[in-house]
């Protein structure tokens, strides 16, 4: 995923599982090289969410900011918006 050019977001955390410090962090391998053993990679166990970007997909990447990284209802979350008017062609 990565190699091609797949580029996400976490967008959210259950800190149950992992760390909120990730939080806001891209998907890269540098945010896989410091998963705990115990979550799966892909957080196929609900561990985290994430927010596609970037990628061979995508006609062009969506300009995001991250903002905000905040707990609610027992979860992190962190905030993205747009950074421009830009939206995917279709």
């Amino acid at each position: 995923m990565i190699d091609s050019g797949l580029r996400t977001i976490i967008t959210c955390i259950d800190p149950k599982q992992l760390s909120p410090e990730f939080a806001g962090r891209e998907f890269d391998h540098a945010f896989l090289d410091g998963l705990p053993d115990t979550v799966d990679p892909c957080g196929e166990n609900g561990e985290f969410h994430s927010f596609v970007f970037d990628g061979p997909m995508l006609h062009q990447p969506i300009n995001i900011s991250v903002g905000e990284v905040l707990e609610r209802d027992g979860f992190v979350f962190a905030d993205i918006s747009l950074t421009d008017k830009q939206t995917m062609a279709t």
